[in-house]
């Protein structure tokens, strides 16, 4: 089990109200520092594994988005653009311009929306599969499509649970997590919680997710890192959101998002899943070591 690295809840205004944010600061108060998005129902812990493998090296700050965990309470409209006006805000409160900015899943899409729109905030990316985006298939409602693109977790938010046992143990069961289960895993997943026992919930809004959801098919965001002010990584992981051989990137899907010609270069990280790139050692470590180099330029 990995001991969680010691951070500090901040707190910035954004429009209409709080954004809620977790700091892991550096050894060195200079040192530069990165920001870092989580995915649709995520929450800014997801990323304790990333700051524990940084080791100080850079402070990272990742909030938890409108409408997720400490920013439940945060108020629509909801979308892609909304985010990154948030983040946006978020640097402008650190007191820094050009930091670095990594998003996972739907925070990538974030992440490379946020560059195209605020480009004095931003330096370069780290896509953590997720940013590069296809289409909506058209016979699809919203909800089908949103059940196209995250299955399972989106029947969660109507769930209850008697107690935090009980959702460990539902998380547990997740065949993402399978032989890689850790304390900050735990962290993480509890930090979604919200009311009491015997009826717990997830604190995602589901009026966000379903707007974030939808919105990530939106040309705007779809076409965002084709217009990238900035170079981008994209880490994509080899398997998929249940661990399955297919990941939502893969050579050939890659090579049909036509990237020839942006600023994307596209790293694949074996022997991960869809979760596990960001919360496993190994692809905790890929990416530390990947943003301490972009920090320091």
């Amino acid at each position: 089990m990995s001991p969680l690295a010691e951070y500090e809840e901040i707190e910035v205004p954004v429009r209409g109200g709080s954004l809620a944010a977790l700091r892991w600061p550096a050894a060195d108060p200079a040192a530069p520092v990165v920001v870092a998005l989580h995915g649709i129902t995520s929450n800014a812990l997801s990323w304790a594994a990333v700051a524990r493998l940084l080791d100080g090296r850079v402070t990272l700050v990742a909030p938890d988005l409108r409408g997720r965990a400490g920013s439940a309470r945060l108020p629509g409209p909801y979308g892609i653009a909304a985010h990154t006006d948030d983040i946006a805000a978020l640097t402008e409160a650190l007191g820094r311009d050009r930091v670095v900015l990594a998003g996972h899943s739907m925070g990538a899409f974030v992440a490379a929306l946020a560059a195209v729109r605020h480009p004095d905030r931003f330096g370069p990316l780290l896509l953590v599969d997720g940013g590069i985006g296809f289409p909506a298939p058209t016979h699809l409602t919203p909800d089908e499509l949103m059940t196209a693109v995250i299955g399972p977790a989106m029947d969660r938010l109507s769930m209850t649970f008697p107690d935090r046992a009980a959702y460990r143990a539902f998380w547990q069961a997740h065949p993402a997590f399978a032989g890689a289960w850790s304390d900050e895993v735990d962290a993480y997943i509890q930090r979604d919680l919200t009311g009491g026992e015997p009826e717990l919930r997830s604190s995602c809004r589901i009026e966000a997710v379903r707007t974030d959801g939808v919105g990530l098919f939106d040309e705007e965001v779809l076409s965002a890192v084709r217009k990238l002010p900035v170079d981008a990584t994209l880490l994509w992981a080899a398997r998929g959101l249940m661990d399955e051989e297919q990941g939502l990137y893969d050579e050939g899907r890659l090579a049909a998002a036509g990237l020839d010609g942006t600023r994307v270069e596209p790293v694949a990280v074996k022997d991960v899943n869809h979760y596990t790139v960001l919360t496993g050692d190994r692809g905790g470590r890929e990416i530390a070591d990947r943003l301490v180099a972009l920090a320091r330029g």
